[in-house]
């Protein structure tokens, strides 16, 4: 039975969509703005603070948007902190289509470089031209890391979990095979950006194999 206080979606064809707004340009920019609502949708597994649930790709974009304002004193480098910015609240929206790929599943890591590009085809394609072009070029400048901004924004990516793992006792970190090895590994990118950083995050690592969050590596 449909529940009255929950209004059904609206759905329009390609026509009606035209319709309503005649302005290609600002048709395609709406579409993109509607497809990407999908990301509140795309759990991740690592848990929130409070432990109650995980958290989705959307509020783990903002959060490093916010990390990187707070923490950008940090960066080895000086980077352009705007760029930082942008790359952090798109480079997940490729796991709309894509889904997210648990950092630890070294099976599901073979195919994510070919997945996630298929998806960022389609997903930067609803844009206009120029700004598909714009967001796309973002997107891969932070996959290849090989400016200050994406170097400095993947150690963010790498820095939140760590915190939110740390924070609620282990959560992902309890996952079967995982040891403090791996972790150091999976985290070495905050090394690459920022050694304060990187300090930090090897010393709450240690911390949490004194505390048992974490089994020691052999």
């Amino acid at each position: 039975m449909n529940d009255p206080a929950k209004p059904a979606p609206v759905t329009l064809n390609a026509r009606e969509m035209a319709n309503l707004l005649p302005d290609e340009r600002l048709r395609s920019q709406f579409l993109f703005i509607l497809e990407v609502e999908a990301l509140k949708q795309v759990l991740r597994r690592t848990p929130l603070l409070d432990g109650s649930r995980r958290e989705n790709d959307a509020e783990h974009s903002w959060q490093l948007a916010l990390m990187a304002m707070v923490l950008a004193e940090h960066a080895d480098e000086a980077v352009d902190l705007p760029r930082v910015l942008k790359m952090l609240l798109i480079h997940d929206i490729v796991e709309i289509d894509a889904g997210d790929t648990f950092i630890y599943d070294a099976a599901a890591l073979t195919d994510q470089e070919a997945r996630e590009k298929i998806a960022a085809d389609r997903i930067f394609g609803l844009l206009p031209a120029d700004q598909a072009e714009e967001l796309r070029a973002l997107w891969d400048e932070f996959e290849a890391r090989e400016t200050a901004e994406a170097r400095f924004a993947r150690a963010i990516d790498r820095l939140q979990p760590l915190l939110h793992n740390f924070f609620t006792g282990g959560g992902t970190w309890h996952t079967p095979g995982v040891t403090s090895v791996d972790v150091t590994a999976r985290k070495s990118p905050i090394g690459a950006s920022s050694a304060s950083l990187w300090e930090a995050a090897q010393a709450i690592i240690a911390e949490g194999v004194a505390r048992g969050y974490l089994k020691p590596g052999e």
